[in-house]
């Protein structure tokens, strides 16, 4: 499949199928945890590097490995790790790439989870970080340091789907001799290409699109070849917050519809955006794509296409918000996104529950505020319900 170059659709469906002696259609699912050598010279060489194959599958296993190498393809990487969870993943493509004594620049706007790792984690082994607004690519370039090792940015970003200028901030981290970390799991691969944009290293909660049915805990990271093996490897091998076999081969099924089901959610999102753009009892509407949005130059010449998320804020702060979210019919309650089915949920008093009232605030995260990830039910169905419930607010 390397060979050719076949389109992402094409790549989701065919590449890096490792068949057995049994030429099955469907990947095939390894549910092992050893493997088994001809000799003990053979044992020896697999240990040492010298012979290719798989030792124990807290190292690679052949199904996790057929769902690293068809992410790498699609990404547009030469390398990748997959994980148990989309925050292990997040965790080993940061503190892969730091020691103590180093520094990270983040943008302020993370996921709750995201920001725990940065604030709380790393400092523990002596890692400062500085936040910035990652919109202001001053204070980007003001807050490196001798010592800043990687910059970290969602972009867009939860739950306010800021976009961030990643070729302008991978520039100023790249002069300064550090690397550019991406969380891209709110475009996905099909909508923003973070690697071609300058970024060294991308990360993705597969929980969400890639698996997209509500079904397996994941993550991957991705880079090139050389970052994988120098920041990437030996901390996932040591350490092993593998992906399971079966969890690989849902996603490596989940990839098959990616695009089908990303580009039909995005789709009903937009429709979604249209409809309660205006409406008397919301504030505030954020969608990528529309004219209106905070960072639509930006959005216009980096993405491919808008998301699968609308945000917006309710009039009359949280007890508005959960009214609204109470009166849903087919809109269910849920932290989770990139599902099938559409979920909303109150960041306030979830997601970001644990940050202060005014670290919440300064992100744009009001009392009233809600993420709406959209599924694949008719648009019109979903419409009808947001407004049926926007009445009771």
């Amino acid at each position: 499949m390397s060979q050719r170059n076949y389109r992402p659709e094409t790549r989701l469906v065919q590449s890096s199928i490792l068949r057995s002696q049994f030429g099955e259609t469907s990947e095939a699912l390894f549910l092992t945890q050893g493997y088994v050598y001809e000799n003990s010279a053979q044992a020896e060489a697999r240990f040492k590097g010298e012979s290719p194959g798989f030792q124990y599958s807290r190292f690679a296993n052949p199904t996790v490995r057929m769902f690293e190498q068809r992410m790498a393809d699609f990404e547009g990487a030469e390398d990748a790790r997959s994980t148990a969870t989309g925050m292990a993943a997040v965790t080993l493509a940061l503190m892969g790439q730091v020691k103590a004594g180093d520094h990270i620049v983040s943008s302020r706007a993370l996921f709750g989870s995201c920001l725990y790792v940065v604030e709380d984690l790393l400092p523990r082994f002596g890692v400062t970080s500085t936040l910035v607004d990652g919109t202001d690519l001053n204070q980007w370039k003001n807050a490196v340091r001798p010592n800043t090792k990687t910059f970290f940015m969602e972009t867009p970003s939860n739950p306010t789907l800021e976009v961030i200028d990643i070729a302008a901030v991978a520039k100023i981290a790249h002069e300064a001799g550090a690397t550019v970390t991406v969380d891209n799991v709110f475009s996905t691969p099909l909508w923003q290409s973070p690697l071609a944009l300058g970024a060294d290293c991308v990360v993705y909660s597969t929980t969400k699109h890639i698996d997209g049915q509500g079904r397996c805990l994941g993550g991957v990271v991705l880079g090139s070849k050389k970052f994988i093996d120098d920041n990437i490897h030996n901390l996932h091998r040591q350490t092993g917050p593998s992906m399971s076999p079966f969890n690989a081969w849902v996603m490596l099924k989940g990839l098959e519809t990616l695009a089908i089901r990303v580009r039909r959610q995005t789709d009903s999102a937009a429709a979604v955006a249209v409809a309660l753009h205006n409406h008397p009892k919301i504030s505030r509407l954020i969608y990528p794509g529309r004219p209106d949005h905070p960072q639509a130059e930006i959005i216009q010449r980096q993405m491919k296409g808008g998301s699968t998320l609308v945000a917006f804020e309710v009039k009359g702060g949280k007890d508005a918000a959960f009214r609204v979210q109470d009166a849903l019919q087919l809109v269910r309650i849920s932290n989770n996104l990139g599902d099938a089915k559409s979920l909303i949920t109150h960041p306030a008093t979830t997601t970001h529950q644990r940050i202060t009232p005014q670290a919440r605030a300064d992100l744009g995260i009001s009392d009233g505020f809600l993420r709406l990830s959209v599924g694949l039910e008719h648009p019109d169905d979903i419409v009808e319900d947001l407004l049926a419930a926007l009445d009771k607010a």
